[in-house]
């Protein structure tokens, strides 16, 4: 007998991580079950998920194995690729190991976690690898919406050293709007996507919680850290990664294109969490 897809699990890839464990978060809190894919089942944080009567399936997705067995009897899967450990082409190796294991276990419901303006040809090598997995996923018959998460409110705790010495250091200029997201607000969408899959099937959504400048968010890390911030922009030239240096280079000129007011009044249970409503809640 098939499980009811109301209460059939969702497979969570990168559980563990940071947006996969923000999904996990948004699908417990809406009483949703969840199986959590992971490498690892015996690491704090899988047993930590664990202890929260997450079902834990070890699969690999770099190789494919135990995704077919990690997807079958759910009633779908959030998904998302990664290049930063071994570079696109894994990225792209990832994608497929996805869709084969997807169509192997006639995967009902794919959510597919991407990148805001993918779809854009903006040069930025894993916003272009990224989209080639896109356009996979699009060519088969799995029933599935792509997500673009703009840049994340949390990015700026890469270089904690040099907050704390009252620097906001990017690499766009200071006046620039950045669109960009809370990871709690990217798992609140995945949950609304996944309480009614029928009306999202075939979209491509970007999102965006707020659209804030360098100088904007010094601000108010001043405010909420008690403490001057100065925002300090610096040449994306002086990055050492191609792809990084591609993407700020990218941020800094042209930008997202969320249309943020639009995506707010088409989905207003997310929440949407303003930078200052998010940096209150990381620094207070």
């Amino acid at each position: 007998m098939s499980t009811p897809a109301s209460s059939a699990p969702i497979a969570v890839l990168g559980a563990t991580g940071g947006q996969g464990g923000a999904v996990v978060d948004a699908l417990l809190d809406v009483g949703r079950a969840v199986r959590a894919v992971v490498r690892a089942p015996d690491s704090p944080r899988a047993q930590a998920l664990a202890g929260r009567g997450v079902e834990l399936a070890v699969a690999d997705l770099v190789s494919g194995d135990g995704l077919t067995e990690a997807f079958a009897g759910t009633a779908g899967a959030f998904a998302l690729t990664t290049p930063f450990e071994s570079g696109v082409d894994a990225e792209l190796a990832q994608g497929d190991a996805i869709i084969a294991a997807g169509r192997a276990a006639s995967l009902p419901y794919l959510v597919f976690s991407s990148v805001a303006s993918a779809d854009q040809g903006t040069g930025v090598p894993h916003f272009e690898s990224k989209y080639q997995v896109e356009q996979r996923l699009a060519a088969t018959d799995i029933p599935h919406t792509v997500v673009g998460p703009t840049y994340f409110y949390d990015n700026i705790f890469g270089n904690t050293d040099a907050l704390d010495a009252g620097a906001l250091l990017i690499a766009i200029p200071t006046e620039m709007p950045l669109q960009q997201l809370s990871r709690a607000d990217l798992g609140s969408f995945v949950a609304t996507l996944f309480a009614d899959p029928a009306a999202h099937v075939g979209a491509r959504i970007d999102i965006a919680s707020d659209s804030v400048t360098p100088g904007q968010m010094a601000a108010v890390l001043s405010s909420v850290r008690g403490r001057t911030v100065q925002a300090e922009s610096y040449d994306p030239e002086r990055i050492s990664s191609p792809d990084m240096r591609a993407m700020f280079t990218y941020l800094g000129s042209t930008g997202y294109r969320v249309n943020i007011p639009q995506l707010h009044q088409q989905f207003p249970q997310v929440g949407w969490q303003s930078f200052a409503q998010w940096a209150g809640q990381a620094f207070g």
